[in-house]
């Protein structure tokens, strides 16, 4: 921590409407101790790029760096953290950053990032993450299998630690969010997505002022036995329906 403040990095692939929350948060005081050091983008288009420069984030630490143009994942990783060295980050938050996070990115931050999603994740059994779980293909996963268990199901919004496995990190916040009979993917997102917004900032205030959030681990399954099948068909069918998320 620099002056007293956690320098964060923000790593977004879209809109960057969390980033451009957790921005606001700096600003407006509610984050105290938290010092927007540095957004990285995985494309030059990406919407949170103009958001962030709206936010007056300074223009050089605004940084663009595509997967595609590294031989190697470990590359990749090593242009990473060349820009959060330069700028002393302490914790990187993934804001709806798409590529899979370089191994050495994560042995780096290993107990220092974490990221945000849109449904329900079961570190110890099973959940709606991994390959192909991200955006839209989340939560029309989550309905088709919300409308076929046979027992009521809620959906959550979720921030967990980054590890080597896709969403397969420890939960570190949750927000139960209740499953309405007309609800469509589209719906849905959109009752979700304020939750992560304010799990993000809550996990940063846990952070900064309080020496980091507790993890959380489930008393009961979040899938129950004989239902295996059906989170691997919805899963499929989320990502069937919605492959681009």
């Amino acid at each position: 921590m620099l002056n007293g403040k956690l320098n964060i990095a923000g790593f977004i692939s879209g809109g960057g409407t969390t980033w451009e929350n957790v921005l606001r948060g700096c600003k407006n005081g509610h984050l105290s101790h938290v010092n927007p050091a540095l957004v990285i983008a995985s494309r030059p288009d990406a919407g949170g790029i103009e958001k962030a420069r709206r936010m007056r984030l300074p223009e050089e630490n605004i940084v663009v760096i595509v997967r595609k143009n590294f031989d190697s994942p470990h590359a990749y990783g090593e242009a990473i953290l060349h820009e959060c060295r330069m700028r002393g980050v302490d914790l990187i938050v993934q804001c709806g950053f798409i590529p899979v996070m370089p191994a050495n990115v994560i042995a780096a931050y290993r107990s220092m990032i974490f990221n945000q999603h849109p449904g329900p994740l079961d570190q110890a059994w099973l959940g709606f993450g991994g390959k192909g779980m991200y955006g839209l293909a989340v939560h029309h996963a989550v309905l088709y299998f919300a409308q076929r268990v046979g027992r009521p199901f809620e959906t959550e919004a979720t921030v967990h630690r980054v590890t080597e496995e896709v969403d397969g990190g420890v939960v570190l916040g949750m927000r139960r969010v209740k499953i309405k009979k007309d609800d469509d993917a589209q719906k849905l997102a959109a009752r979700v997505l304020p939750h992560e917004h304010n799990l993000v900032i809550e996990t940063l205030l846990q952070f900064s002022e309080f020496g980091g959030p507790q993890e959380i681990h489930r008393s009961e399954p979040l899938i129950r036995a004989g239902e295996e099948g059906l989170l691997e068909e919805a899963k499929a069918a989320g990502i069937a329906t919605f492959p681009k998320g």
